[in-house]
């Protein structure tokens, strides 16, 4: 297996580049260490994981085919287990269904090869941009009046009981909490959450919606998700 790269004179922060060609490796590793960030290179899809999923890094590129495994595969198996590291999926195949699919399993971006370097480079500063707002004053939650929203374990909190939230909610709640007092447009919401542009004949967003609001205001609490006539949803107290 070939061996890690890592460069240790850069502050911006710690990237985790995982391709498993050698050359491509190496280019993008030079366009990350170029613009001052650190960069660990593996070309392994276990290692991976381990690495992924120690903390130590601000966002990840992840080929979407390696020797050992699948990149949807690793991503969802990292969003299964808690780990919420940013992942810009990079592939060849350039198909919607499997842009779609990368994105539902847990990827934050997908870009297609070939690519420019610079479009890789505004993209992985992007994750890493949103990374910093999810994370908020704590590092690993969200909050709006008295509800958290637990990053780490993909569970929110309110009134002293715990909200199991499926992906898809998950998702969305932390979208609309990162943008909280924000009117988010159906639009927006739905290309922010599910990765992709909005039908105007689905009633997806107003059925998650409903669900979220039946998890998240039991009778007598204050609500927390209203609808903006004519425009969207927004969180707040």
């Amino acid at each position: 297996m070939y061996g890690s790269v890592v460069s240790e004179a850069a502050s911006l922060g710690n990237l985790l580049v995982v391709e498993d060609d050698l050359a491509t490796g190496a280019e993008i590793v030079k366009t990350l260490q170029w613009h001052g960030y650190n960069t660990t290179h593996l070309t392994c899809g276990t290692d991976a994981i381990a690495h992924a999923v120690s903390g130590k890094y601000h966002a990840m590129t992840l080929d979407r085919m390696l020797p050992d495994a699948d990149g949807v595969m690793i991503v969802r198996s990292l969003r299964e287990s808690g780990c919420t590291i940013p992942v810009l999926i990079l592939s060849s195949l350039s198909d919607v269904d499997d842009r779609v699919r990368g994105l539902r399993a847990g990827g934050d971006d997908y870009l297609t090869k070939p690519y420019h370097a610079d479009e890789l480079l505004v993209r992985v500063q992007a994750l890493i941009r949103r990374s910093a707002v999810n994370t908020g004053s704590t590092g690993t939650s969200l909050k709006v009046g008295d509800l958290e929203l637990d990053l780490l374990q993909r569970v929110a909190s309110r009134s002293g009981r715990t909200i199991a939230l499926v992906p898809a909610e998950f998702k969305l709640l932390s979208y609309m909490m990162e943008h909280k007092g924000r009117a988010l447009t159906r639009e927006m919401i739905f290309e922010a959450v599910w990765g992709y542009r909005f039908d105007p004949g689905t009633n997806t967003i107003d059925v998650h919606i409903a669900r979220l609001r039946k998890k998240l205001e039991l009778p007598g609490e204050t609500r927390l998700l209203h609808t903006v006539r004519n425009e969207g949803y927004v969180i707040d107290q």
